[in-house]
């Protein structure tokens, strides 16, 4: 049976990586939608010491639910590339308007989380990339259960646009780790994208690979 590895020793194996990004180790958090990566990347991001979280729901709008690589690169990416921080306008997706700019600093560690947090743009910019490891059909269950029959309507175009999205720019085949949630803890598994690269290259220690 499958143990799980704690985020503390996760965590650990971060901190050690070069950074990516500028001064910053970017950490992607990719997967289908209610697959657990929001709380995934809480409790990760408070085994890192309170490491800052950018989530895509921020970035994201109702007209561009994928095209929106230009405004991250271009407020946060090239920012941290020169040391310096990030500022960008959170979404707010009740009042369909961007609010107030929020910093975002060029830490030591960075985790960006959702959708397409692993896209073709990003992934020279990332130290690791980590897929949440849950089936699609099972993971828009979960959301929809979570948001209720409210948004309903919304799932039905989502999914619609996550699946072109992931057909177009796909990211589990690229990712280092793949995070599958167990009933306490998760479980880490390598990738199918552990190759030896410029900010890929894992040792036994970098897989993190569960005790039997």
């Amino acid at each position: 049976m499958s143990r799980p590895v704690s985020l503390e020793r996760a965590a650990a194996g971060l901190r050690a990586l070069p950074p990516s990004c500028g001064p910053v180790r970017l950490i992607a958090v990719d997967g289908h939608a209610g697959s657990g990566k929001s709380t995934f990347a809480a409790g990760l991001a408070e085994a890192l010491g309170g490491a800052p979280v950018l989530r895509l729901d921020d970035i994201a709008t109702h007209d561009e639910l994928f095209s929106w690589t230009g405004r991250l690169v271009e407020q946060v990416i090239d920012p941290w590339s020169r040391g310096e921080s990030g500022l960008y306008h959170p979404y707010d997706w009740n009042l369909r308007r961007f609010g107030a700019p929020r910093a975002l600093p060029a830490a030591p560690v960075v985790l960006v989380e959702g959708v397409g947090a692993g896209r073709r743009a990003l992934r020279p910019h990332l130290a690791r990339l980590l897929w949440m490891e849950r089936d699609p059909q099972e993971s828009w269950m979960r959301g929809r259960r979570r948001d209720g029959p409210e948004l309903s309507g919304f799932w039905d175009g989502w999914t619609v646009a996550e699946s072109r999205h992931f057909a177009d720019d796909p990211s589990r085949p690229f990712a280092d780790t793949l995070v599958r949630e167990l009933p306490e803890g998760y479980e880490w598994l390598p990738g199918p994208g552990v190759t030896a690269g410029a900010n890929h290259s894992l040792t036994e220690r970098d897989h993190l690979r569960p005790s039997y």
